[in-house]
């Protein structure tokens, strides 16, 4: 056999083995955004209880020691997660409650938007979380200020609608604000229970409060049309 010939069959194995096995994950933040799509996963499928940090660093594709290098610890990581999520849900619903549209359509749209979340694992991530908090203070401390920022969204909405009604209510904006708040965290919660419509009632309660509002809009509508 030619010698050059048995070199070159030699070498080849050693060539085809500076091959990576899969791409090469250079900069910080492609790491962070596996281990956070990997922790929402499992926080989603299997819960903060049973969440692991080998198995999410697996699951991710990267060494363990990363996920305490980017997010120091346990509560850190699962926050990043929420906050990932929250930031954009929180811009979404500010977006709709300054649209031009009447507050019927905007809660027909709330009911879009929380069957998009119910879909997406973002509404048993909150549940998960709280669930979680109740035990667990470091996590309390931190996952309170961000439950909390969905009220304070809802009572802006509320006292700018208020406003712009001229309505003269006997009861504050901050009263009907914990009303939606506390009522769609309840109907969440319900829900991730798996508590179906037939007992639970959850679809029935979002369709009469929607009817209430497409009344009092026609009420007000009729109401103006009469005085000019």
């Amino acid at each position: 056999m030619d010698k050059t010939l048995a070199q070159t069959k030699k070498r080849r194995p050693a060539a085809a083995r500076t091959t990576p096995t899969r791409a090469t994950r250079a900069d910080g933040s492609s790491t962070r955004t596996l281990i956070l799509e990997a922790t929402r996963r499992r926080l989603v499928e299997q819960g903060y209880a049973n969440l692991n940090v080998r198995d999410i660093a697996a699951d991710a594709g990267v060494n363990h020691a990363l996920i305490g290098y980017h997010f120091r610890g346990k509560q850190q990581l699962v926050l990043a997660v929420l906050d990932e999520a929250n930031t954009r849900l929180l811009d979404r619903q500010a977006g709709m409650y300054a649209a031009p549209t009447t507050a019927s359509q905007k809660w027909q749209q709330a009911r879009a938007f929380y069957e998009e979340d119910l879909n997406s694992g973002f509404v048993k991530l909150l549940m998960e979380l709280m669930a979680a908090s109740f035990h667990d203070e470091v996590l309390r401390a931190e996952f309170t200020p961000r439950l909390l920022a969905w009220q304070k969204l809802i009572e802006v909405a509320v006292d700018e609608f208020i406003a712009s009604s001229n309505l003269k209510l006997p009861v504050s904006g901050r009263a009907i604000s914990a009303w939606i708040t506390w009522f769609w965290i309840g109907m969440e919660a319900s829900m991730a229970l798996g508590i179906p419509e037939k007992q639970g009632h959850q679809q029935e309660a979002l369709e009469a409060m929607a009817l209430l509002l497409r009344q009092a809009e026609t009420a007000k509508t009729q109401r103006n049309r009469k005085r000019t």
